[in-house]
């Protein structure tokens, strides 16, 4: 598998959604887990990995939001909703 980056992923995003791009520094065993994890998961890449770690993380804090919830979901069930 090549390295993992964080240019824009077209697979992952909904065409009406606004994308944000920020770069991140990993620690490199969150990296490698991470790569390791993608080549057992082909139906996952790192984009999805990170939108479903924050949506989960937001919904555990108590931030409830209809669209960060189907984010969410969406992510981890390979599921597209549309309105």
């Amino acid at each position: 598998m090549q390295e993992l980056n964080y240019d824009e992923n077209s697979k992952v995003l909904n065409h009406k959604d606004e994308v944000i791009s920020f770069k991140c520094e990993l620690q490199e065993n969150l990296q490698k887990a991470m790569k390791e994890f993608v080549e057992k998961h082909p139906n996952w890449d790192q984009y999805r990995i990170l939108q479903a770690a924050i949506a989960g993380f937001l919904m555990q804090k108590g931030f409830q939001n209809r669209d960060l919830t189907r984010l969410y979901i969406g992510n981890m069930f390979s599921m597209n909703f549309k309105d």
